[in-house]
């Protein structure tokens, strides 16, 4: 837990729901957290238990900044979650199924303003207020992690659709009749390739399709993920290098659309693939280029996220709190 010295203006409290745990803690207006803890999602069978657990845990945080009249409000990031609605809908990633009423419960529970969407969402809202898109009107956030999560910013807004749930880059198909996804059932979406997940899957496809010496056939199969593939590309390993090479290939491809949609200023990478640097960030820029229309080359940058990995679920949630 950190602490530094508050200043005297108002704070917001930034919530970040994942499947396993839940972060949270206290930012102020310059993207400093404040304060910082986390406590298991997981545990908690019912949604009642979670929020009380929860209050029992930010309320001392709270107190340390000199109370609630500090706190502007509370942004939350979840799976599924809901701008318009307030509600986390059918996220099958957390304990809790079906529609879920969480503004609300949070609002009795805290009595402060509070304000939810999805986590890519509030990343792409974190990086406008505090990190490489600060001042930027149009860009896209796309997250590389277990998953593609994405957020769309056009003209200083965020997209959310006419439901709540628009900018689901992760799910766009990529390559028709392509790779199954198996939380989706649908196939050749981008998530199946440029994700951790993905790059796995396309490492066994190329040690079983071909027969080129790699290290990577010395790993048991259940054993081999994406941080393995990354230490055998940096020794050498030509496989994990062509692995990496078609990985953003299929990125590139797939932000080359996203440009001619939206035509940001930059396409904002974050996430634990990013930094295999430019082992994906180069074939990356070339496929994307390579697939742009003229009028739109050369003129989107290729970023990679300001935020502290650590911070930046927490940041994002705060994002949201402060235009409540």
């Amino acid at each position: 837990m950190a602490f530094n010295k508050p200043s005297l203006e108002q704070l917001a409290i930034g919530i970040d729901i994942g499947g396993t745990g839940t972060k949270f803690g206290i930012v102020d207006k310059e993207g400093n957290v404040l304060f910082s803890s986390e406590m298991s999602t997981k545990k908690h069978a019912t949604i009642e238990s979670f929020i009380t657990d929860l209050h029992k845990n930010i309320t001392p945080l709270i107190d340390q900044v000199g109370g609630i009249g500090r706190i502007k409000g509370i942004g939350v990031g979840a799976p599924n979650g809901n701008f318009y609605t307030g509600t986390i809908e059918y996220a099958p990633n957390l304990p809790w199924k079906g529609i879920i009423p969480l503004c609300k419960l949070l609002q009795d529970e805290f009595k402060l303003p509070v304000v939810l969407t999805n986590d890519a969402n509030a990343a792409a809202l974190g990086e406008m207020k505090y990190g490489a898109a600060k001042d930027m009107k149009d860009f896209i956030m796309i997250t590389l992690g277990t998953g593609v999560g994405s957020g769309i910013v056009a003209n200083g807004t965020l997209v959310y659709g006419h439901d709540g749930f628009a900018g689901e880059l992760g799910h766009i198909i990529i390559i028709p009749d392509g790779r199954y996804h198996e939380g989706t059932g649908k196939n050749g979406s981008l998530e199946s390739y440029a994700s951790a997940t993905g790059v796995r899957l396309t490492t066994l496809e190329f040690l079983k399709n071909s027969s080129t010496p790699s290290l990577l056939r010395d790993i048991p199969a259940d054993e081999l993920d994406s941080k393995k593939v990354y230490d055998a590309a940096m020794a050498g390993d030509q496989l994990a290098k062509d692995v990496f090479d078609y990985t953003g290939k299929i990125l590139g491809m797939a932000l080359a659309n996203f440009v001619m949609f939206s035509s940001p200023e930059a396409i904002i990478l974050f996430g634990g693939l990013t930094k295999a640097g430019d082992l994906i960030l180069k074939p990356t820029r070339e496929h994307m280029e390579a697939n742009l229309i003229q009028v739109f080359q050369n003129k989107v940058k290729i970023l990679v996220s300001h935020l502290k990995e650590s911070d930046a679920a927490i940041l994002g949630a705060s994002a949201l709190a402060w235009d409540i």
